[in-house]
Formats: C-alpha cells, sequence, structure tokens
C-alpha cells in the first residue's frame, strides 16, 4: 500500500478547498436542523446529535486516513474490495434486523451498521476499475454485459433486504459512471427499455408498503392517513414555511409532530417550515458548490481511474439530494433515501464524508510530479 506524506506541499498545495469549505457547512446545517427536529430546545433527547457528532469525528478520522493512501491503491484491491462488499451483503441478510420492513443494519452494541452505505463506496471503487480497464472496448458486448453483471449482484442482493431507493443509488451511479467511460448512449438506453418492459415483473416482487408507496406518488390523497401521510404533511409543512420560514425551533408541524421521520427522510420538511424558502436554497446552493467541485476534480484528474471514482460519488450525491427532496415535495415516490449530510444516520454521514476523503485525494494528486 503506497502512503504519501501529507507535509508534501505539492499533494496540500491541490486539495480543495470549495470541497472542505462546502461539506463543513452542510455538516453545520445539519446539526443544527437535527437540534430543532428532535426539539432540543424544549427537552428533547440530545442522543441524536451527540451520535452525529461522534459519526462526524470519525468522519474526519476516515478523511486523514484515505487522503494518506495513494487513491490507485484501491483499484490494485477491486476485486478484494467487491468480495468484502459482497460479504457484508450477505452478512446482514443472516445477522441483520430489521427497521421498517427492511433487513439492513448489524447490531454492534452500542452502535448499528449499515453495509449498504459502506457498499456503496466499494462498489464506486471496483466499478471504476473495470472500466478503466475496459475503457478502449467497453461498446463490445463481450465487456459491456459483466459490467451490468458487476452491478445486478449488488443490486439483486439489497433487493433482497429489500431496499428499492438504495437499489436505485447503484443504478443511477452506474449510469453515471458508464457514460463517462464512453458506453454509448444507445446501449444505455436499451438497457432502461428493458427496465420498463421488465416493470410488471419488478412490482410483483415489490412489498405492499413499497407498491402503496408508488401509488400514492401519483395521488397521495388515495390514503391520506396511511401511505399518502407523510407527503401530504411534509408539503403542508414545505408550503407553510413560505419565503423565510417561521423560525428555528418554531416550526408548528415540526413541534406538534405531524412532520413523520422528521430528523431522518424527512428533515428537508423542517427546514423547509422552519427556514422557508431562502433556507431551502441556501442549502441546495451548498449541494450544488459540493456536486461541481466534484465534476472539476473528474476533469482534472491525471486518469481514468480517478475521474471515474469522482463521477460516481459525484452521482451518488446527486441522486440522494434529488431524490430526497423531491420525495418530500412531492416530486419522487417516497423511497427512505437520506439527504446527505442533513439527515440523521452515523453511517450515512461517516460514508459522505469518507467519499469526500476520495474525492479530495483524486484532487492533490492530479499533478503531482515526483523526482
Amino acid at each position: 500500500m503506497k502512503i504519501d506524506n501529507l507535509i508534501d506541499r505539492k499533494l496540500l498545495k491541490n486539495i480543495d478547498i470549495g470541497i472542505v469549505i462546502s461539506t463543513l457547512l452542510l455538516i453545520i446545517y445539519g446539526f443544527i436542523s437535527i437540534s430543532s427536529a428532535t426539539h432540543i430546545t424544549s427537552g428533547g433527547s440530545i442522543g441524536t446529535l451527540k451520535i452525529q457528532i461522534v459519526a462526524f469525528i470519525l468522519g474526519i478520522m476516515g478523511i486523514l486516513v484515505i487522503l494518506l493512501i495513494d487513491y490507485k491503491t484501491f483499484g490494485d484491491n477491486y476485486m478484494l474490495i467487491y468480495g468484502t462488499n459482497v460479504f457484508l451483503l450477505v452478512l446482514v441478510l443472516i445477522i441483520g434486523f430489521s427497521t421498517k420492513g427492511t433487513r439492513g443494519w448489524i447490531d454492534f452494541g452500542p452502535v448499528n451498521l449499515q453495509p449498504a452505505e459502506i457498499v456503496k463506496l466499494g462498489y464506486i471503487l471496483t466499478f471504476a476499475k473495470y472500466l478503466e480497464k475496459r475503457k478502449d472496448n467497453l461498446n463490445k458486448l463481450i465487456n459491456v454485459l459483466p459490467a451490468f453483471l458487476h452491478l445486478f449482484l449488488i443490486v439483486g442482493l439489497i433487493l433482497l433486504q429489500p431496499d428499492f431507493g438504495t437499489a436505485l443509488v447503484f443504478i443511477f451511479v452506474s449510469i453515471f459512471m458508464l457514460y463517462a467511460a464512453g458506453l454509448s448512449y444507445k446501449i444505455i438506453a436499451g438497457a432502461f427499455g428493458a427496465f420498463l418492459v421488465s416493470l410488471p415483473v419488478l412490482w410483483k416482487f415489490l412489498k405492499s408498503y413499497q407498491r402503496d408507496r408508488i401509488l400514492v406518488f401519483f395521488n397521495p390523497e388515495l390514503d391520506p392517513m396511511g401511505a399518502g401521510y407523510h407527503v401530504i404533511q411534509s408539503e403542508t409543512a414545505i408550503g407553510s414555511g413560505q419565503f423565510l420560514g417561521k423560525g428555528l425551533f418554531q416550526g408548528t408541524q415540526n413541534n406538534l409532530g405531524f412532520i413523520p421521520e422528521r430528523h431522518t427522510d424527512f428533515i428537508f420538511s423542517v427546514i423547509g417550515e422552519e427556514l422557508g424558502l431562502v433556507g431551502a436554497l441556501v442549502l441546495l446552493i451548498l449541494f450544488m458548490w459540493l456536486v461541481l467541485r466534484c465534476v472539476h476534480i473528474a476533469k482534472v484528474s491525471k486518469d481514468d481511474y480517478g475521474m471515474l471514482v469522482c463521477v460516481g460519488i459525484m452521482a451518488m450525491f446527486l441522486f440522494h439530494v434529488l431524490e430526497n427532496i423531491g420525495m418530500t415535495i412531492g416530486l419522487m415516490p417516497v423511497t427512505g433515501i437520506p439527504l446527505p449530510f442533513i439527515s440523521y444516520g452515523g453511517s450515512s454521514l461517516l460514508t459522505n464524508m469518507v467519499a469526500v476523503g476520495l474525492v479530495l485525494n483524486v484532487g492533490m494528486r492530479r499533478q503531482v510530479i515526483r523526482f
């Protein structure tokens, strides 16, 4: 494993300050939002915020470790990483426990681990290496079919949990990475067409609550006190915030408990109610800043592997933001996807911070010349 000296100025000068600042601001934004959603100022539990802070500290340590390792080392060990991904997903099916119908967590005593979050990064690192090795011949059937198998094994294991929302993350990320690697848009369109054709078959494998979420996406009023309740209350809260919001910690829908999962999946509803359109736009600008910096580092990376890793991480952030915010305002089905850096969840925050560390890793080694 190749370890670099971080004192090397050639590395330090290439650290992307924009990513560092946008990430820190998003995390602070998340701490404040979680504090409001859990009613800390009015006697609510501070435990969730403590866990989030611990995850932040571990994330800082994770970033520092990642920066010490040349990112190409992960590519050199992509088979080991892929095997670990499969092992973790099989393990959670055997010894994991269920929450809201999904067997996606492993109990480690004081903490619960969600392996799918870790596997997201492991998958990006391995898929990027596969695409780099076959980049020049990717449009040949002999190379593109294994690429889809690389994806389908992971997605299949996640669907067994079942976690349809997380499975969509892997599909979305893969499409971006395949296109960035040079796969013809015709093949991508064909695969998408095959997916659409298979929807009637996939529908039969969905749980009843997953079907209800899709149906109420088109009309929440079909079940206003059941599957449609989340979306109706979320839209009410966000709409009541208007331009400037009701004020931090002052949201009536939040304080009266009408917003479901308000510190996790629907935390954007709390933001919309209490900080209004202005607060929501500030959050979106921070996310846009982070995504654009990831795109920039992908463009200036010194090799295809680094570029593809950055594209994958950018796509992961982008899908989470679009899906999470979209479901709170009725534009996307409810899938339980967290809002990066904002929603409560130690595994999610730690994974996202390590993802940022990987992007910084690629950026800081983009033009290093060693003598």
